[in-house]
């Protein structure tokens, strides 16, 4: 049994979307890498995104292909989360054109894998912010097998844009 139950379906607002690109902006303007994370719930195969958390300050690093974020970072993230009873879901971070929308060797190897977690990565440093969903590589970690991308037929039945939903927006970290 494990503790991360399957998921088959992400409810992502269309709000959270949008101001996730807009967050990564902010760095894509100076050639760097850009992240934001989104925490939710999990139960009977879906889940759903209900905040977006911005990271900022020392324990942020964002270089044009090079995205570190500190474990004390990650811990004030994770006490957050605990004190709204949800959990983090994913992420979404931007690439330039090394990488494109593809997963980096780092991303595989140090970034988040946890089962189930959605791992989005947006062209461009998210420069356009009329980038859509499809644009972006959008990626799953499942057991056994590790981060897979979702190819265009599976995204569109396993990621719902939900409009009309605005979010709370929280940022982690000190300027």
């Amino acid at each position: 049994m494990s503790f991360f139950a399957p998921v088959s379906t992400w409810h992502l607002p269309t709000s959270a979307f949008t101001e996730s690109l807009r967050e990564m902006a902010r760095d894509g303007v100076s050639g760097n890498e850009g992240v934001a994370l989104w925490l939710g719930h999990r139960s009977n195969g879906q889940a759903e995104v209900t905040h977006l958390v911005a990271l900022r300050g020392p324990g942020v690093i964002k270089r044009p292909d090079q995205l570190i974020l500190r474990p004390e970072l990650l811990n004030e993230v994770t006490d957050i989360a605990v004190a709204l009873g949800v959990a983090l879901v994913g992420q979404i971070h931007s690439h330039g054109k090394l990488y494109g929308t593809d997963l980096s060797f780092a991303d595989r190897t140090f970034g988040i894998t946890v089962p189930y977690f959605l791992s989005l990565v947006a062209p461009d440093y998210a420069l356009r912010p009329n980038t859509r969903l499809e644009e972006c590589g959008v990626h799953v970690f499942e057991p056994g097998i590790g981060f897979r991308r979702l190819p265009p037929a599976e995204l569109s039945q396993r990621i719902v844009l939900v409009p009309g939903i605005p979010i709370p927006f929280l940022t982690v970290g000190e300027e």
